[in-house]
């Protein structure tokens, strides 16, 4: 049993994040006296997309970035956000373009991520970008494990030669990650909610992440003493994916929930639209 369980804290290191970003977008309207722009795409009335959007807004504020707020009717068909997309794409004043998941169900939602131009895909979700971060190619990273990933290199944990158990699968969280742990030299093993004897697996993680979507889905009995131990996950009442209640003092480090992967997915976004800005900026004065 470990006794030096490290709070993997996103929540004060997305703060640190946020002081550097504001002095980089400082000096991006110094040079240049343009001021980066994040455009923010929301199709329907989620209420909880609503409330990320604004995250994502308030976040652009705070660094000295402006967001424009694209709000679209529900009843959107898919040739109409590709038509928004496409404006935006041609818009020199955006930096970075944010398309919100999850659109209605009329709308075709992965061709309209992949119109994203990748040099806009901040947010990660196009399948060019996924594809270019795999072969660890530049490219921006999908926001959340590109936030895990920034908070483990902070912290310092070591990944390579780890084995790393992702239980998840989406293409904007659960593959991802497991890609970005293997350029950084782990073992990764990929579950999902149908994989067989997945107690078993989980209890080889010397990583586990848990990005399955259900609430405490992967229990803690599960889970070996002095794993790093990340979860992805947020649910009602201030729960995530892993039941982490009984592992606070037994493993080597963990991210809470809140205040753990949440908040470094929102500083990554920003991060990765203000090198977006600093890039297309950068090349315009040359």
């Amino acid at each position: 049993m470990t006794t030096t369980t490290v709070l993997l804290d996103g929540k004060a290191l997305s703060k640190r994040m946020e002081a550097e970003l504001k002095i980089r977008v400082q000096r991006i309207i110094e040079k240049t006296g343009v001021v980066p722009v994040l455009a923010t795409i929301l199709v329907g009335d989620d209420p909880s997309s609503e409330v990320y959007v604004k995250m994502k807004g308030n976040a652009c504020e705070r660094v000295g970035m402006t967001s424009v707020k694209v709000h679209l009717p529900k009843e959107t068909t898919t040739k109409e956000l590709l038509d928004t997309i496409k404006k935006l794409n041609n818009d020199d004043q955006i930096c970075g373009i944010l398309l919100q998941h999850p659109v209605p169900h009329q709308i075709d939602e992965r061709a309209c991520f992949d119109k994203i131009h990748i040099d806009k895909d901040v947010d990660g979700v196009t399948c060019l970008g996924f594809g270019r971060m795999s072969m660890n190619e530049p490219a921006y990273g999908s926001a959340t494990p590109a936030g895990i990933m920034e908070l483990l290199k902070h912290y310092q944990i070591p990944i390579a030669g780890k084995h790393a158990v992702v239980v998840g699968r989406s293409p904007i969280l659960g593959k991802p990650v497991a890609m970005m742990l293997l350029n950084e030299n782990a073992t990764v093993t990929i579950c999902h909610s149908r994989t067989n004897n997945l107690p078993e697996l989980i209890k080889q993680a010397d990583i586990i992440v848990g990005a399955v979507g259900k609430p405490e889905f992967i229990k803690a009995e599960w889970i070996k003493d002095d794993a790093i131990v990340i979860d992805a996950g947020y649910h009602k009442g201030g729960i995530g994916d892993i039941e982490l209640g009984p592992l606070a003092d037994r493993v080597a480090a963990y991210t809470p929930v809140p205040g753990g992967v949440g908040p470094m997915t929102i500083a990554k976004l920003i991060a990765q639209t203000v090198e977006s800005a600093e890039r297309k900026l950068g090349s315009s004065r040359k």
